[in-house]
């Protein structure tokens, strides 16, 4: 695990600190998929199109969780959503594009703490199932 400083607060900033290209910051971010939380780990270098991801998984809107959704389904508060240690599962899928990357970062469960992984790791601790984010 490494403790970033306070300031590294974007996945670019992340990346920076940490010596990696953006592309390799595996960033946690929970979604509320009509009423059920879906957690979408994603390149730092996407942005998730949210209408494209609602037609993969077959909802009608995928919008983010609020603060108290993220809380509740993950134990965690935003900016430092692990993909690992919720209170319960929660459907997670993977951004294929981390694949490319020897090395992937993820947070740690606090805002400032990150751990590195592989994707195959990755996919294998969370159950993850592929999806195209963009």
């Amino acid at each position: 695990m490494v403790i970033l400083p306070d300031s590294v607060h974007t996945a670019a900033l992340a990346a920076e600190a940490l010596g990696c290209e953006v592309g390799a910051i595996a960033n946690s971010l929970l979604f509320d998929a009509d009423g059920a939380p879906v957690l979408l780990l994603t390149s730092g270098a996407h942005r998730v199109d949210t209408a494209a991801v609602a037609r993969r998984l077959g909802v009608d809107r995928l919008r983010r969780a609020s603060p108290e959704m993220v809380r509740e389904h993950t134990g965690q508060v935003i900016g430092g959503v692990s993909p690992l240690g919720h209170p319960a599962p929660v459907p997670t899928y993977l951004d294929p594009w981390l694949r490319r990357h020897e090395v992937v970062w993820a947070a740690a469960g606090h805002p400032s703490a990150v751990f590195s992984t592989t994707y195959d790791e990755l996919r294998e601790l969370t159950g993850a199932r592929e999806l195209d984010m963009e």
